[in-house]
Parts: structure tokens; sequence; C-alpha cells
């Protein structure tokens, strides 16, 4: 009996041991996703939607007003065929465009060896970019040495 209620405690403590607390931060919750520093244009309103998009999955953004994006395109090199209207910086990656929140987050648990992750153009559909007639687009990673492939893919 009593080696029954010994083994009993000790797998009972051995679950406990091994499982996760809930209160450990999750990678997405608020406490541990990084600050997004986004350089934008003063007078683009999309790049505002983005911003809000990527406050209300729990980022925390600092946000720049810049004159002249082509020049924090060059000083980051972000290749010509990615980009778009905002480039941010979250932790050791760049993120050029209308990056999903959910992209970002997967990236930040997987870190993969890659410079960043973009958006081309302004897909309609994507975060920032809401309206009718949304397309299906791609998240592309690039590497320093211009090697690209795709990260992800949307759907309407």
């Amino acid at each position: 009996m009593l080696r029954s209620a010994i083994s009993s405690i000790f797998v009972a403590l051995l679950l406990i041991a091994c499982s996760k607390s809930e209160s450990e931060p999750k990678l997405g919750s608020v406490s541990d996703l990084p600050i997004v520093q986004v350089y934008k244009s003063p007078t683009c309103g999309c790049c505002n939607k983005w911003v809000a998009h990527l406050e209300a999955n729990g980022f925390k953004v600092e946000a720049t007003d810049v004159s002249d994006m082509s020049l924090v395109k060059r000083s980051y090199a972000i290749p010509g065929s990615l980009a778009s209207c905002h480039t941010a910086v979250v932790g050791d990656y760049l993120l050029e465009g209308h990056v999903p929140a959910e992209d970002i987050i997967q990236l930040l648990k997987q870190k993969p060896a890659i410079k960043g992750i973009a958006v081309p153009g302004m897909p309609i559909g994507s975060p920032g970019m809401e309206g009718s007639n949304p397309v299906a687009y791609d998240v592309v990673s690039f590497k320093a040495n211009g090697e690209t492939e795709v990260f992800s893919s949307h759907q309407p």
C-alpha cells in the first residue's frame, strides 16, 4: 500500500515537473514579442493600417515617418523586386511590405538563416490593404545574397 502511494506521488510530481507552466511566455504573447521598428511615408494610409494590424496582434511598434523611403530600402539593401511601401526591422530580420503578423511570429519562432521576409507590391487583401476583390499573394523570404523562396502563401 505504501509502495503504491509513493509511486503515485512520484508519477504526479514527474508529470508536474515535465509539463509546461501556463505562465511561461509564449511567442505571440505581448510580453514575448520584440518591438517592430517601422519606416514609412507620413502620407501612406495603408502603412498606418499595417501598423494597427501588428499592434492588434500583440506587437509593440515604433513607427518613424521618412520622407524618402528609397534611402531606407537602399540602406537595408532591400531587393527592388521585393519593394513595397514600408520597411520594418524586428529582431535580426527585415520586413518589407504588408507581411501578416502570423508570418512574423512564424519567422521569429523558426529563426531561419535569412535576411527577412517580404510581400512584394501591395496586394489587395494583405494586412493594411483590405478591400474588395482580394487576391492570392506570397510572403517571400530573402537572403543577403539575393536568393528568394516562398515563405508562405495566402488565399483570399
